[in-house]
């Protein structure tokens, strides 16, 4: 079943990151998307204008500035649209930040995402799309992570309060019988990516000429995954509202899915990244050599991610096709453009 053009799409965090580029994205074939978000100042609220004001140029789309622990706001917002369908990647993203304001974590992942939950129940919601993290598999040592693995062992606040969407979707999809599907995103970056994530913070003092600290010595690994790759990823799921497995043993149960219309997969690149050859690859996309400050692990931080993305592969044909080096050129150009720096 694919997703009728004349439906409305909820998209929470439109002027985030990853809400940036999948509102586009949907306008572009077509859907109307409803895009809200608070525009908080976690960081820099001109990138998050400066993506608004793509998308508020974009035929199809309508912005409302809602906070998500605002009930009463979100509530008159599913009484106004006709919203069939919500992807929800509004959040208080971040490891680190977590370790120094971990309430802001509290209010925004659990409060605002019930609030996400009670109006998708009492609006008969097809599908309810939300951000989980690779951040949930935590002290896991198992590679690559496996979405069939048990992840109680969380590092961080921010991965805690992940794990509990996890375990709060799947509470209402199994009381009131609410289709939701959990991803678990694995290092996301590109064209006007988030200013806290290595990739900005790398480009930006290279660019400088200032030093930029590598933990625990640059043997950390990750994840990387492009942004189109991502998008695509959640474009192809939107129409395809999990059911509940008629095979599910509660004696033997698969984490992954449930008796319940409930699903969880991860979302990555399948291709692990030593961070010091990110930085080799950073550097020449620009020319310029870094200044490296070699430093440990950070608590909360993990050593390395790798995503097993073969149900997301088996269930709706995805296939992460963009190479670090391919995505880290573009996502230079794009940077040396928006802020119109010269090599």
């Amino acid at each position: 079943m694919s997703a009728s053009k004349s439906e409305l799409v909820l998209v929470t965090g439109t002027a985030g990151f990853i809400g940036f580029h999948l509102s586009r994205a949907l306008c572009q074939q077509g859907l109307h998307v409803v895009g809200v978000d608070n525009l908080n100042s976690y960081y820099d609220v001109k990138l998050k204008q400066s993506r608004l004001d793509i998308l508020q140029k974009t035929g199809g789309f309508t912005f409302r500035m809602v906070d998500l622990t605002d009930k009463k706001e979100i509530d008159k917002l599913f009484q106004e649209y006709a919203i069939t369908r919500v992807v929800n990647l509004a959040a208080q993203a971040g490891v680190r930040y977590s370790l120094t304001n971990p309430y802001a974590y509290l209010e925004s992942n659990l409060h605002g995402f019930l609030n996400i939950l009670e109006a998708c129940r009492h609006h008969q919601i097809e599908h309810l799309i939300y951000a989980s993290s690779s951040s949930v598999y935590g002290a896991n040592k198992k590679m690559p992570f496996s979405v069939y693995d048990n992840v109680d062992h969380p590092l961080s606040l921010y991965a805690a309060t992940k794990k509990a969407n996890e375990l709060m979707a799947h509470t209402y999809s199994s009381l009131y019988g609410i289709p939701t599907t959990g991803l678990r995103f694995f290092t996301v970056y590109g064209p006007y990516g988030r200013p806290d994530m290595a990739l900005f913070i790398f480009t930006k003092a290279i660019l400088e000429g200032n030093p930029i600290d590598v933990y625990n010595q640059g043997k950390m690994r990750r994840d990387f995954t492009y942004i189109d790759d991502i998008v695509e990823g959640i474009v192809r799921l939107l129409p395809k509202a999990p059911k509940g497995d008629p095979t599910w043993n509660g004696n033997t149960p698969n984490p992954a899915s449930s008796f319940a219309p409930y699903r969880i997969y991860n979302i990555g690149n399948n291709k692990p990244v030593e961070l010091l050859y990110f930085i080799e690859v950073i550097e020449k996309a620009l020319s310029k050599k870094a200044i490296k400050n070699f430093m440990p692990i950070q608590p909360g931080d993990v050593e390395a991610t790798f995503a097993d993305v073969e149900a997301l592969m088996t269930d709706v044909g995805f296939k992460p096709s963009t190479s670090i080096e391919g995505g880290v050129t573009k996502f230079v150009n794009w940077y040396l453009d928006y802020y119109k720096i010269k090599k």
